[in-house]
């Protein structure tokens, strides 16, 4: 094999150039500044030309740089995929999903599954994410579990656990009188749990309300929990879904002013890379995840909506 140049110095090159910044390359390092500047000379007189030319205060990458940074970046990527696949095997399993999902319904299964797999360490990561999403190559996590339509890499394993039916919530004193008519929908206060109202938009365009409940500018928040949170205290009426408000509804912390539930087109989905070690470990918690929600009752509503 030819001679590599020091790993130290291509790592550190690779952090400034994709930062062009010594100083925070240098942060994400841990190591100080003048070592950065060190670790790139060292390469710049290994390869004979130079790779980094100053552009007013800040830096800039000659061709070479240019040329030589995809190749690192993919190599540090295969280096950082390798080892985690080794360290999967420790007996733990590091899981990622989103914050609703994982205060509503996950974490309490989480807590079940441990008792009854105390050979297998789940370390849970809640994350607010906009669009669900996990990158096993940059992110340390073995597992995720995930809302989207279903497609993903032909190198992931992946199983559907239940769909995402949208239906509207509201206080339990907002229904004393009985299910909502097209009137009272109409005068309520919208809640909206994403910024773009998707939500609001998808469940009345599916029941044909549209026209007759226009969208309104109402509290607008960035998460589902936070919409679901101000219904339940009588804020206004908020859409949430159908299996994580489940519970509230049954222990008498939310109703359901109009009992029809839309679905969405999106799964959630448990995911986890197909090169990874220890597979029976995820296949347990697949199990297990599965038979819990076998075992779910969810409230009596009218289901509008293709489902699996």
């Amino acid at each position: 094999m030819s001679r590599l140049a020091p790993l130290y110095a291509l790592r550190a090159f690779e952090a400034a150039a994709r930062h062009l910044s010594f100083t925070r390359a240098a942060q994400e390092l841990a190591i100080t500044q003048s070592a950065v500047s060190r670790h790139v000379r060292t390469l710049e007189s290994d390869f004979g030309c130079r790779l980094f030319e100053r552009a007013g205060r800040g830096l800039r990458l000659t061709e070479s740089g240019r040329l030589l940074l995809p190749g690192l970046q993919q190599g540090f990527s295969a280096l950082q995929a390798a080892c985690a696949s080794l360290r999967s095997d420790e007996g733990a399993l590091r899981l990622k999903a989103p914050s609703t999902l994982t205060m509503r319904w996950l974490l309490a299964r989480l807590s079940r599954f441990r008792l009854q797999h105390p050979d297998i360490e789940v370390q849970l990561t809640a994350a607010w994410m906009d669009v669900d999403k996990v990158d096993f190559e940059r992110e340390p996590f073995d597992c995720a579990v995930l809302l989207n339509d279903g497609t993903f890499p032909a190198d992931w394993e992946h199983v559907s656990l239940f769909e995402e039916w949208l239906i509207p919530v509201c206080a339990p004193e907002a229904v004393i009188s009985g299910a909502w008519d097209v009137a009272r929908l109409q005068a309520a206060e919208q809640l909206h749990p994403t910024p773009d109202r998707r939500d609001w938009r998808q469940w009345l365009q599916a029941m044909g309300l549209s026209e007759q409940v226009p969208l309104k500018s109402g509290q607008v928040f960035d998460m589902l929990e936070l919409g679901i949170v101000a219904a339940a205290r009588g804020y206004g009426v908020s859409i949430g879904d159908l299996l994580l408000v489940a519970e509230d509804v049954e222990q008498g912390r939310l109703a359901l002013p109009w009992p029809t539930a839309v679905y969405s087109g999106c799964n959630y989905s448990l995911v986890w890379p197909k090169a990874r070690r220890g597979q029976p470990r995820f296949e347990r918690l697949r199990d297990y995840l599965l038979a819990d929600i076998a075992a779910l009752r969810l409230p009596l509503v009218t289901y509008l909506g293709p489902s699996t």
